[in-house]
């Protein structure tokens, strides 16, 4: 029904105030003395809010062709005027923290294993062997994120940087179907980008913050599906291992800021490895998550993904700040993500 797809829009625009005030532009820097050229030329990196700034180390910000460290020095300074970059008590930042919003999973046994759904301002991490309902998960947020849901979600696009071909338009008509919203107003708003390389799906990013910032409270959900599949091909061996795993660091940092900064929830699937050392410890299933600690450290909440019986998935909190460690079962249907139909 185009009524559903129509109400996302205009909740969209009600919603708007709320997220203009959530991050300053840039180009409010002029009032402080730093000139449009300047300020263009850290736009072109993705750094397009005055948060973003704070968020940028100074050699980073001297990294930028034009910016002599004399620049960066007066930009810092700048923007540590506009912002209140020391401490906060914990009741200021609860308040903030009620800006976080929930997409549910179109699974009301993950939802509740999840506190709602996935949550903003933070990375939600999924990994599982192969058909464990890794990107069926990802296509389902993709329709599940622009309808309106709880506490007020307003619904909003989402960005889908595919890594490994696996992104079907096909799939998201079907699930579509299942919430009655139009095929062409749910396609539309989903912009997709595939990544060749793992230096591309860096650059892709620079794309995603500026696209947040010209936006601004119009995106709620970025994908990466998966999140380490490139890294795995352009890194092999071990002499490669401490270069991969710092580039993994610089991307994963980037994707939380990029989290933070606009308020919007980050997915991200990843694959599985054998672990050579499991036999000594006798373990029951020999097989973990690949980017170790840097990855496990950044992603917020963890799920791990496993098979059940026919259409039947287990998902397990693996690690998260704040919710016991459980188990749901959800079923993969031809609407997507859903519970079971026992």
């Amino acid at each position: 029904m185009k009524a559903a797809e129509d109400q996302v829009v205009e909740d969209d625009t009600c919603f708007q105030d709320d997220e203009e005030s959530f991050f300053q532009d840039i180009d409010l820097l002029q009032k402080h003395g730093i000139n449009a050229a300047d300020i263009k030329k850290m736009k072109l990196v993705g750094i397009c809010t005055v948060k973003g700034i704070q968020m940028t180390t100074r050699k980073a910000l001297c990294n930028i062709k034009g910016l002599s460290e004399a620049k960066v020095e007066k930009i810092k300074e700048a923007a540590g005027k506009m912002l209140n970059v020391g401490f906060q008590t914990a009741f200021e930042y609860s308040s903030r923290r009620k800006q976080v919003f929930h997409i549910t999973t179109g699974s009301l046994e993950l939802d509740k294993l999840l506190g709602g759904g996935i949550e903003s301002m933070a990375i939600t991490e999924a990994f599982g062997e192969f058909r464990t309902g890794k990107t069926q998960l990802s296509h389902t947020f993709c329709v599940t994120a622009q309808l309106p849901g709880e506490d007020g979600y307003s619904g909003g696009k989402v960005i889908f940087i595919d890594t490994e071909n696996t992104f079907r338009p096909d799939r998201l008509k079907d699930i579509a179907d299942r919430f009655n919203v139009d095929h062409g107003a749910v396609l539309d708003n989903v912009l997709y980008a595939r990544a060749y390389t793992s230096e591309h799906q860096m650059e892709l990013l620079d794309f995603v913050a500026a696209k947040f910032h010209e936006e601004g409270g119009v995106f709620k959900l970025l994908i990466i599906d998966s999140i380490m599949a490139l890294f795995r091909v352009d890194f092999s061996g071990r002499g490669e291992l401490a270069e991969r795993q710092q580039k993994l660091a610089q991307m994963l940092s980037r994707l939380q800021k990029i989290s933070e900064e606009y308020n919007v929830a980050v997915f991200v699937t990843n694959q599985m490895t054998a672990d050579p050392g499991a036999g000594m410890t006798f373990q029951a299933d020999p097989k973990k998550p690949i980017g170790g600690h840097i990855l496990a450290h950044a992603s917020t909440t963890r799920i791990s993904l496993r098979k059940g019986r026919a259409e039947m998935r287990i998902a397990k909190i693996f690690d998260s700040p704040d919710m016991p460690e459980n188990e749901a079962t959800f079923a993969i249907l031809a609407g997507g993500v859903s519970d079971s139909k026992e």
